[in-house]
Order: C-alpha cells, then sequence, then structure tokens
C-alpha cells in the first residue's frame, strides 16, 4: 500500500468471474480476515482494518474477527448501505486500491462517480497485494470439466448460441460480438460443467461469442479430448485462459465493439476502453432464468428424490433424539449428506450445510464445524437448511423442528413464519408482478407481532447449476414468468437464543382464476419441496381455515408421493405417515402458561 501511496486498499468476497461462493485459491478476503462467511468485504486503511457484512453475518463477523479488525454493518439503521458507501462517505483526496477483476464494471464506475466530488479515486494495482503476501496460496483447480446431456439440458448447446446471436443481430450494426466472465451463464450456455468451486457445478474461464465464430478461454489441462471434439462440434474453439487479456488488448474479434454485460469484470472494460465496448443487459441470464421443460421435469424429479433423504434423515434424527442421544450439529449434517449420497444422479451438496441449534440458529447462514459444533438442545428449535446438487435439478430445502417442549414464544413465532410461508405458496398475481411486490406477504403475519426478519425471502436457483441465481428474486423488480423458479423462506431469529426458517421451492406457472379481469394472465406456484413441516410449533388458534387446510394437505401430498421412495426404511416410513396424521400441535396455553401438545 505505500508503494502504490495508497489509503485504503479493498479485498472483496469476489473472484474474477463475479462469484458468490469462490475457489478456495479466491478466498482471499477469508485468509486476511478469518471470516468465513460467503459475503463480506475487507477494507485496510494505513492504520486500521475493517469488515463491512449485511445483516445476514453482523453476529458471525463479531465471533469470528479478532482484535485487529472493526465490524462494520451495512444495512443497519443509520449505517452506510454496502461498502462502496461507507468509504464514499470517509473518503477525501483519497487513493483506494482492489483488484479490477474483481469489481464489476457497474460498481466500480458508480464508485468513481460518487468519488469524484471528494477527490478522491480507485487505483488499480498491476498485482492483486494479498496474492503477493499469501504463503502456500492454494493453487487453482485443474479438474476435467465434462458435459451436461441434453437429457438434463433439455436444449443442445448449438441452439442457444444460435439464440445468443439471434439476440447479438438485433444490436446495433457496430456491436457484432458478446464476451463474458460470469462462469454460471457460459456453463448453461455451452452444456459444460466443473469442478473448480465447492458445490457450484462450474469452472474458471472466459468465452467470446461472434456471429461466425466462438471461442472458450480456459486452462488446456482442463480439457480432456472428448470434450475437445465436443467443443469442435459445436463451433467453439479453445485456447488458453489467460490469453483472454491479449486477445482484448490486440482486439482479435475485429472489427466493431464488443457487448458485455454491467455484471462484467472491470479489468475487462480497463483493457477494452470504452471504445471498444457497449454495455447491454445479460441476456443469457434471462433465457437461462427461464426453466424448459426438461429442466423443470428434472427440478421436479431431484425434489423428490431429495425430499425423501431429508425424511430419512429426519426419522432418523427424532428417534436417535428421542432415545436419548446426544448429536451434535456436525453429526447430523454429515448423516444428513450421507443420505443424500444415496440418490440417483448425486453429485455433492448445492452449499455448505446449515446445521443449527440454539444460538448458532440465530444465524441465518451458520455452519458447523467438527470441532466447535454444539450438541443439538431439546429446548429451542433446530434449524436445517441444506440441499444436493443433482446431474437434474439444484435443490435448496430449510425445516426447523423441536425435540422437546417449545415456549410459547418459540411457539407464536413460528406459526408467523408459517403463514408467511404459506401466504406466498398461495398467492396468485396478475401478469407483470414482481417478486418485491410480493415479499410483503411473507412479513406481514410476523409484523402483527413486531417480527421480522433481515434476509430476503427468496432466490431463483439452478438447473445443476448455482443455488444462488437470478434476475428473479423477492427482493427483484424483476417481472415472475412461467418457468422462473425461485425459493420461499421467511423466518425469524432471536439474538444470542434460536431461529427458526421454513423454506421451499417454487415454480412460477399460469393458473386458471374465476374472473380474467380485463384478459390478464394470473399466475401463481407449483411446490417443488416435499418435505412435511413439524406441527408441533404451530399454534391453531392463529391460523385460519384455509391455513390449517393447506397444512394438513401439504403433510399427507408428502406422504403420497414419498412413500414409495422410503419404503424400504421402515422407520422412514412409520415417521412420514404419522406426519400425514399428525393433528396440529398447540391450541392454546395450558395451565401456568405451558403449551399443551394434543399429539
Amino acid at each position: 500500500m505505500n508503494k502504490d501511496n495508497l489509503d485504503y486498499y479493498v479485498v472483496p468476497s469476489e473472484d474474477a468471474h463475479g462469484s458468490e461462493y469462490v475457489a478456495i485459491s479466491d478466498k482471499r478476503r477469508e485468509w486476511l480476515s478469518g471470516f468465513t462467511g460467503s459475503a463480506g468485504t475487507a477494507i485496510v486503511s494505513k492504520s486500521n482494518a475493517y469488515l463491512v457484512t449485511d445483516s445476514r453475518y453482523w453476529l458471525q463477523a463479531r465471533e469470528q474477527l479478532d482484535q485487529n479488525w472493526i465490524p462494520i454493518d451495512a444495512g443497519a439503521p443509520g449505517g452506510p448501505k454496502d461498502w462502496a458507501d461507507w468509504l464514499s462517505d470517509r473518503a477525501k483526496n483519497t487513493r483506494i486500491g482492489i483488484d479490477a477483476r474483481m469489481i464489476t464494471h457497474e460498481k466500480a464506475t458508480a464508485l468513481n462517480a460518487a468519488l469524484q466530488p471528494t477527490g478522491s479515486k480507485l487505483f488499480f494495482p498491476p498485482q492483486n497485494l494479498i496474492d503477493l503476501i499469501w504463503r502456500n496460496k492454494p493453487t487453482r483447480s485443474r479438474q476435467l470439466i465434462f458435459v451436461q446431456p441434453n437429457q438434463f439440458a433439455g436444449m443442445e448447446a448449438g441452439a442457444k448460441l444460435a439464440k445468443v446471436r439471434e439476440w447479438i443481430s438485433e444490436q446495433p450494426p457496430s456491436m457484432p460480438s458478446n464476451i463474458s466472465s460470469n462462469i454460471w451463464m457460459l456453463a448453461w450456455l455451452l452444456n459444460l460443467r466443473g469442478d473448480d468451486i465447492p458445490f457450484n457445478p462450474v469452472f474458471l474461464s472466459y468465452l467470446f461469442v461472434g456471429m461466425n465464430n466462438a471461442i472458450l478461454f480456459i486452462e488446456p489441462a482442463k480439457v480432456s479430448f472428448e470434450v475437445d471434439e465436443y467443443l469442435q462440434t459445436i463451433g467453439v474453439q479453445r485456447k488458453d485462459y489467460n490469453d483472454i487479456w491479449t486477445f482484448l488488448r490486440r482486439k482479435e474479434w475485429g472489427e466493431g465493439k464488443l457487448l458485455i454485460t454491467p455484471q462484467t469484470s472491470y479489468a475487462i472494460s480497463l483493457m477494452l476502453t470504452s471504445f471498444r465496448y457497449t454495455l447491454s443487459s445479460s441476456f443469457v441470464d434471462i433465457v437461462k432464468a427461464v426453466k424448459n421443460p426438461v429442466e423443470l421435469e428434472g427440478l421436479r424429479h431431484a425434489y423428490l428424490r431429495d425430499g425423501a433423504a431429508y425424511v430419512r434423515w429426519l426419522a432418523w434424527l427424532e428417534h436417535k433424539m428421542g432415545e436419548g442421544y446426544d448429536i451434535t450439529e456436525y453429526e447430523a449434517a454429515w448423516r444428513l449428506t450421507e443420505y443424500r449420497r444415496e440418490n440417483e444422479y448425486y453429485s455433492g451438496l448445492a452449499y455448505e450445510n446449515i446445521s443449527a441449534s440454539g444460538p448458532n440458529a440465530a444465524l441465518p447462514h451458520y455452519s458447523p464445524h467438527k470441532a466447535t459444533a454444539r450438541m443439538i438442545d431439546r429446548e429451542t428449535p433446530y434449524l436445517n437448511d441444506s440441499g444436493g446438487q443433482y446431474r437434474d435439478g439444484t435443490c435448496d430445502t430449510t425445516r426447523t423442528v423441536h425435540f422437546g417442549r417449545p415456549t410459547e414464544e418459540q411457539i407464536d413465532a413460528f406459526t408467523r413464519v408459517l403463514q408467511g410461508h404459506i401466504a406466498i405458496d398461495s398467492a396468485f398475481f396478475p401478469e407483470g408482478t414482481t417478486g418485491r411486490q410480493l415479499d410483503v406477504l411473507a412479513r406481514k403475519a410476523l409484523w402483527k407481532d413486531g417480527l421480522n426478519y433481515g434476509h430476503g425471502t427468496g432466490h431463483g436457483f439452478g438447473s445443476y447449476l448455482n443455488v444462488h441465481e437470478g434476475p428473479q428474486s423477492f427482493s427483484s423488480d424483476v417481472p415472475l414468468v412461467p418457468g422462473h423458479v425461485i425459493t420461499n423462506e421467511p423466518g425469524f431469529y432471536k439474538e444470542g437464543q434460536w431461529g427458526i426458517r421454513l423454506e421451499s421451492a417454487l415454480i412460477v406457472k399460469r393458473v386458471k382464476t374465476k374472473g380474467e379481469f380485463n384478459g390478464h394472465i394470473w399466475l401463481g406456484f407449483e411446490r417443488l419441496t416435499c418435505v412435511p413441516i413439524q406441527t408441533k410449533m404451530v399454534r391453531e388458534a392463529l391460523l385460519s381455515k384455509e391455513e390449517r387446510q393447506w397444512l394438513k394437505i401439504h403433510n399427507e401430498m408428502c406422504y403420497e408421493k414419498l412413500q414409495p421412495l422410503v419404503r424400504h426404511d421402515k422407520r422412514a416410513l412409520t415417521w412420514l405417515r404419522k406426519q400425514a396424521d399428525r393433528k396440529i400441535g398447540v391450541s392454546k396455553p395450558g395451565p401456568g402458561g405451558l403449551s399443551i401438545d394434543w399429539d
């Protein structure tokens, strides 16, 4: 920093491709700070070190950071919106360093504009400063990439490339080509998958698409003879990963400008200069988000298999806890993974298991470690948020259960979360409605009791790709359309004590209503997740007739759909039948304020 005369140096969580989850070799922020959350930005000044996190990680950051670090709560009342906002407020004639590969074009240009009135600006050192000091830094993965066959993809890569070229042809004539640095987009586009990033079947590369050619920039060691032949059949050349910079600098694509998205690495923008590129929305992201019939059917099958594994595990866990065994959060998560491994097309976890009891459940993204995991207790809710990656779909499910006698406060909170979950699941809405417009449905019941949660209500997810995928979400202004998939996950977290969350995956679909107002098309949801919801923490008096009916039908449907898949596991089959037959557990407070469990 002294050498480059920097006042601040920014270390983002992302890699050179804007990935939310990154390879071990790209965990620079984690190596520097010790904070293991998936989101957060480290900022080092000449005298202090800061970590800026959103509400999901406020508590975790304070637990993991040592005395060298000052945590900054982004999104808190009176606090900064994000790390860029925090820096903008402090900057005055300052030089702020960052690796240009680790910030998007959109973020860099907005931050530069905010800094200009203060006399400050971004500076891009030629080498990443963390890489210069990180001894024994892990090397990049060289795992072979592989083809995602059409039986799972539902559309040949050649047809997808043709769609992109058709879109390019509709742009002004001076922009005959497109380049992508977002690895999840090019994995989908080429029907290729990899193993460079834990839990995400993607691979580090860049892709150029022209009207008459396409070039994949990737390390040669990652490409087998079979994949090389496949690339030739779909008309894609291959060059070395680092050749992208020569390609851009020498303008090897020919005449005209390149189309890039606002999320493209700023290093690419700097290499091109504004005379060589034009910004455009991400066409591939928009198309990829609308799952085709084969992808949707694959997701239905994947969620059934994943639900069967989840049910077998819940039956095992309840049996062990009921017999007085002590089970750690880590052991419970490990056991669930073992059940998932038995499933057809299993290809790993979709993300690190969130297995949390007591105060750990109040941390929305807590993951247990073997040496420090808590025992699952019988006084607080136990929360498990996990999912498998399968060749035919990416799964994401959360259930919260209780192994003892829940308190009145826990019962009321769980019931309010359930009501929000049901409200989203059963919503009908006109075409053109955005996820953000529906978000209040998930919070309305909680708000009645002055409760809330700080994270989003749900996100898109991939077809054997990333578990978090856009552009649709319940925090987005993108209209929901048939074929979108999205999670429904309201929650409540009592800091330092316990937490509750219920999450199911949904497909957006057309629905019929009694009256088609002015010819409007109406939409609703099809539920993918097939795991019963425990009734022990449900207060019947708070539920409407429709909500009680929804819960009963859901648990009965789980039995009907899953019993063929768990028939060989008598314990799971018995447990599943019990959930379908079980009445709502709590009607009213009992003597002395104790809950009456009518089961």
